[in-house]
């Protein structure tokens, strides 16, 4: 069945990317339901790693690995976040674009970028003709998605588990894997597309390997755009002037999980250059409260 539109199935899909987008952009702004946004995106994931391993019919075993790896995880995604909206009502996100067609098409046009980006690695790999033989990347590669589709949903039945509570209502999730990390669903996501990633590597020759720009995309997207900035604003206003959110804060990593005990001993410019511990995750904190924390992460560091 072979090429398409173009030999790396790129254009294909770019254009069923953003026609699967415009129809859900349609639904959300004739219908003001905006329930189904996350659902979109995950299940797009989905239709572009059957799409692309249909359509080039060669079924090497490590295409369909991949593909299988992919829908796995947007299917566990899509139907989360679909059932976790259901039952908490309307997104919140969505609270300054309902009646503004402007700023809801621009949401939907990053969303349609995001998947397409995201998809690079396994789009490529469907496409290929290449068939090398299973190698160390494949396998380091599927250990890296299994780790991180089991931090991402561990993490996610956790925080949900914990936010359903009527005991924690007004608290913020600090049990299980969010011990370790304050976002650990966000390390899982990011860990897992770098599997994919890699175990995309044996196929890639020549500019093939701009395909790297998809887990990059992700990580950059989450650590400084929609992701880990907008929830350590709304925690920061939230809880900000809370000593024990404080102490959990300065003592818990924001992504890659790590004991408490130890990153808490951390100097303040370690975690900065090597844990992603930027201070726009902090912009938002009371004055007095950042001081105080810049304070005892500077004598926290000195005394150990």
């Amino acid at each position: 069945m072979g090429t398409v539109i173009d030999s790396h199935f790129l254009a294909l899909t770019a254009i069923v990317t953003v026609g699967y987008q415009l129809l859900f952009f349609i639904i959300t702004a004739l219908l003001k339901f905006d329930k189904v946004t996350d659902f979109a995106g995950s299940t797009n994931f989905i239709i572009l790693a059957v799409l692309t391993l249909v359509v080039k019919g060669s079924w090497h075993f490590r295409q369909v690995v991949l593909s299988m790896l992919v829908v796995v995880w947007g299917l566990r995604l899509g139907l989360f976040l679909l059932m976790r909206i259901l039952r908490w009502g309307e997104d919140r996100r969505f609270d300054e674009m309902r009646d503004n067609l402007g700023k809801l098409a621009v949401f939907w046009v990053f969303q349609a970028v995001w998947v397409w980006t995201v998809s690079l690695p396994l789009t490529v790999v469907n496409a290929s003709s290449r068939n090398p033989s299973i190698e160390a990347a494949d396998i380091i590669g599927w250990i890296m998605w299994a780790i991180g589709l089991f931090v991402e949903a561990t993490s996610d039945q956790q925080k949900l588990v914990f936010k359903n509570a009527p005991e924690n209502r007004g608290k913020w999730c600090d049990v299980g894997l969010w011990k370790y990390s304050r976002h650990p669903n966000y390390f899982g996501e990011i860990f897992l597309w770098w599997g994919i990633f890699v175990a995309a590597t044996p196929v890639l020759k020549n500019a093939e390997w701009l395909v790297i720009l998809g887990p990059i995309f992700l990580t950059l997207l989450l650590l400084f755009i929609s992701g880990l900035p907008l929830l350590e604003e709304s925690a920061d206003k939230k809880y900000g002037n809370v000593s024990t959110y404080m102490h959990y804060k300065r003592t818990t990593s924001p992504l890659i999980l790590l004991p408490p005990a130890l990153y808490g001993n951390l100097p303040g410019w370690f975690k900065t250059s090597f844990l992603f511990e930027f201070p726009l995750y902090s912009r938002s904190l009371p004055l007095e409260n950042w001081n105080r924390n810049s304070h005892q992460r500077s004598t926290a560091g000195k005394i150990s």
